[in-house]
C-alpha cells in the first residue's frame, strides 16, 4: 500500500456510528441471518436421497409358478372354517417410484375375495392376489411342492 492508499479514509474513518432515531436497531442474530448460506435448490438433497434409494422388480411368475399358488388358494378357500394360519410372501409396490419389495407376511386367513382380488386376514390385512409370490401352510402337506 502506498502511502496515499492508507490515508484514504482519513475523513471517515473516526466519525461516529450512525443510529436511527426512528427504526429499531437489528439483532446480531437477524443481522448474521443476512449474510448466511444461500440454500437455492431447497428439496434438491432428500430428491438426490430418494433417487440413491433401492427398490426391486416384480418378478413375473410362469404359467406353471401361478398354477401351484392358485391350487394354494382354492385349499385355503375350501378350508376357511379352520382358521388357517399362513405365510405369505408378496410384491409390495413402491408409493413413489417404479419397483417396490417383496415382503413376508404370517397371519390367519379369514376371507379369499375373488371378485375384489384380495386375501383377508383377521387383522384386517389385505394382500392383492396378483402381488402374492408364494403362499406356505400347513394345510398343503399333500403337495410334492411347497414354495
Amino acid at each position: 500500500m502506498t502511502d496515499r492508499e492508507t490515508h484514504i479514509y482519513d475523513d471517515i474513518i473516526h466519525l461516529p456510528h450512525h443510529v436511527s432515531k426512528t427504526r429499531p436497531q437489528m439483532s446480531m442474530h437477524d443481522r448474521a441471518a443476512q449474510f448466511s448460506a444461500f440454500a437455492a435448490l431447497v428439496g434438491f438433497d432428500a430428491i438426490i436421497e430418494e433417487t440413491k434409494r433401492f427398490t426391486n422388480s416384480k418378478v413375473e411368475l410362469s404359467d406353471y409358478e401361478t398354477e401351484i399358488i392358485n391350487e394354494k388358494l382354492m385349499i385355503l378357500s375350501d378350508n376357511l372354517s379352520l382358521h388357517p394360519s399362513v405365510t405369505v410372501r408378496f410384491f409390495l409396490p413402491d408409493e413413489r417410484k417404479d419397483g417396490g419389495e417383496y415382503i413376508t407376511f404370517r397371519g390367519t386367513v379369514k376371507k379369499i375375495d375373488p371378485i375384489g382380488q384380495v386375501m383377508i386376514f383377521m387383522d384386517g390385512s389385505k394382500i392383492p392376489l396378483e402381488n402374492i409370490y408364494s403362499v406356505k401352510s400347513d394345510l398343503f402337506a399333500s403337495f410334492s411342492r411347497d414354495d
